[in-house]
């Protein structure tokens, strides 16, 4: 079992000092007004684990405006999370002087966020993703490849690779008169980075497949998932080595519509996620709203039930507003989810009424400015958490 004991922000967002201590496993109501914090928190915890937080944030970004200016004052989050092996104590922050993100582990510093990935998982929700099914590609793909870097820590290196690599031959191309060697390197690395990150997406997606398939729940409907794109749909057919050299091949033919349009014709950054209401073999863009909610909830949960069952415990989750885009029935069925899964599960709302029915089986925060004090309930713990401004 692995959770959050204790949580301090110091010049988070709009926190310059917060605490929450005495944390448990199970399910920790954050309720409060809009614009009161509540969201912080959840990107706090987020940052524990590997990546850029659930905002995607820059590091210079996430600075409380507040705080008084110079060298001494970064914003940093510091946490004793439980695992399985003991207390681990686990805090990361802006540097000092500079823009970097500073990793530490029980007090040494540690290079590299991967580090983060032995303690501690994470898996959220927020409002911000219910226009997945609608928006572009390219937001379902880093979707993804989120989900995908849970599973595979190399997937996003491998990421990086090509899109540094697809950078240079772009600028190459453009100047014009470029090196044919050069351009050839760049290539085939594209074509073996572009292949694994389409192998390491086809592998994750039938993962999630079947875990969408064993979580099937009448509140919140079985997805169908398909990777689509010209890698993908070559790797049904051929090997690996053999879809490298074909990818080399179409770069190498497309170099000069690609000088003139930048980036590359084909490859993994033109990947999709397609994504169906199994049920009514129906679309999910073409899904009506709370279907298009209920699904992207069912593939949260399959995620977390995923990780729980590759890497032995639960993931942290963090529910974004969730409960308040559901009706009763679907809280209730979320509910019963969330408690049969285990774990930590951080959940978010403006109205604590949302949350009536975990009353007495759940930990409740209140979030607002320029307070902080402790109510004890027979059931449940009650506090104020304050701050002395907010975004």
């Amino acid at each position: 079992m692995t959770f959050i004991r204790n949580l301090k922000l110091h010049n988070f967002r709009c926190y310059p000092e917060a605490a929450l201590e005495d944390l448990r496993t199970g399910m920790i109501v954050l309720h409060g007004d809009n614009g009161a914090g509540k969201t912080n928190i959840l990107e706090a915890i987020s940052l524990l684990s590997p990546g850029r937080g659930l905002r995607g944030a820059k590091n210079l970004e996430i600075q409380c405006q507040e705080a008084p200016k110079g060298t001494g004052n970064p914003w940093a989050v510091a946490a004793q999370v439980q695992t399985e092996y003991g207390p681990v104590q686990i805090g990361t922050g802006l540097e000092p002087s500079g823009d970097k993100r500073l990793i530490r582990v029980n007090g040494e510093n540690v290079r590299g966020q991967m580090a983060l990935a032995e303690y501690v998982a994470c898996v959220w929700l927020t409002p911000q993703m219910d226009r997945l099914f609608l928006d572009s590609a390219s937001h379902r793909r880093r979707f993804l490849d989120r989900l995908v870097f849970g599973f595979d820590p190399g997937h996003s290196g491998r990421v990086s690779r090509y899109e540094n690599a697809m950078r240079q031959r772009a600028k190459l191309l453009g100047e014009g008169g470029a090196d044919e060697s050069w351009l050839g390197s760049l290539e085939a690395q594209m074509a073996e980075t572009g292949v694994a990150i389409a192998a390491a997406r086809m592998d994750f997606a039938q993962r999630l497949q079947a875990a969408c398939r064993a979580a099937e729940n009448p509140h919140f409907p079985t997805a169908h998932l398909t990777v689509r794109g010209t890698l993908e749909d070559l790797l049904v057919q051929a090997s690996a080595l053999e879809v490298e050299s074909l990818f080399a091949y179409q770069l190498g033919a497309s170099r000069a519509k690609d000088a003139v349009t930048g980036g590359a014709a084909t490859g993994p950054h033109k990947t999709d996620l397609l994504v169906r209401y199994a049920a009514k073999d129906m679309a999910a863009d073409q899904c009506s709203t709370g279907e298009q909610k209920a699904l992207l909830i069912g593939i949260t949960l399959a995620h977390a039930r995923l990780i729980s069952g590759e890497r032995g415990f639960a993931p942290i989750l963090l529910l974004d507003e969730v409960a308040a885009h559901l009706d009763e029935q679907r809280r209730a069925g979320l509910y019963a989810v969330l408690e049969d899964l285990g774990g930590q599960v951080w959940l978010t709302g403006a109205d604590a009424s949302l949350f009536t029915a975990i009353e007495g089986r759940a930990q409740f925060f209140e979030v607002r400015n320029a307070e902080f004090r402790i109510r004890r309930h027979s059931h449940t713990s009650k506090r104020l958490i304050g701050t002395q401004t907010s975004h």
